[in-house]
């Protein structure tokens, strides 16, 4: 399987290349060159495109031939960012790709998710930051997440809360909706994201769903 992660240097990425090469997956990575370095540990054994990833060129380039596309949907700035991403994605992305897509649990695609008063008061609190700074546009997300959902594309929303460093503790459990209780601990090792991601991309039952992961209660 060929996979192009976008937004390989992250820590996300990092891991998700990882857990692909393991699989013995070929992968493309897309990042900023500014940040091409974080890669070295991989250098000669994965092809790098860099570039910003709501670049449309970018993306065109590096998703070409690929079976699956993992990418995290940055809401960074206010230049829509998120959504440019993803559009890029869906438009050029291979028509039977499997499409793996990351975000936060403050995601929702029928609105009967039920959330925590704290997961309430961090997305307030993440909107006035946003007012104040410009530095992160969460309707942004929201907006590339409802262009992934109308989209007839075979894709996956995997949707995580607080994230930690760690060993691996496993596949992640998840749930159709927030609020469930097979992921009431609402914290996941960010190792374990990155393999719910891999992961989703051979699983025909995730297709055109949005799991809420967290580490088993």
């Amino acid at each position: 399987m060929r996979v192009c992660i976008v937004g390989a240097s992250g820590k996300l990425g990092r891991y998700m290349i990882r857990h692909c090469l393991d699989r013995g997956y070929e992968v493309v990575g897309v990042c900023r060159e500014r940040s091409i370095h974080k890669l070295d540990d991989f250098k000669g054994r994965i092809e790098l495109v860099p570039g910003n990833t709501n670049d449309r060129s970018v993306i065109e380039k590096a998703v070409r031939g690929c079976d699956g596309v993992l990418a995290v949907l940055v809401p960074w700035g206010r230049k829509r960012y998120s959504s440019g991403t993803a559009r890029a994605v869906l438009d050029f992305s291979e028509p039977d790709a499997r499409l793996v897509f990351s975000c936060g649990w403050h995601i929702s695609k029928d609105h009967l998710d039920v959330y925590p008063e704290k997961l309430k008061r961090e997305d307030r609190l993440a909107r006035v930051i946003s007012r104040l700074t410009g530095l992160v546009d969460i309707d942004d997300q929201i907006r590339a997440c409802d262009l992934v959902f109308s989209s007839p594309a075979r894709w996956t929303v995997v949707r995580g809360s607080d994230l930690e460093e760690g060993e691996s503790q496993g596949m992640p459990a998840w749930a159709e909706r927030v609020g469930e209780a097979e992921i009431a601990s609402g914290v996941v090792r960010r190792i374990d994201y990155a393999l719910f991601m891999v992961e989703a991309l051979a699983r025909e039952d995730l297709v055109r769903k949005a799991p809420a992961i967290a580490r088993a209660s």
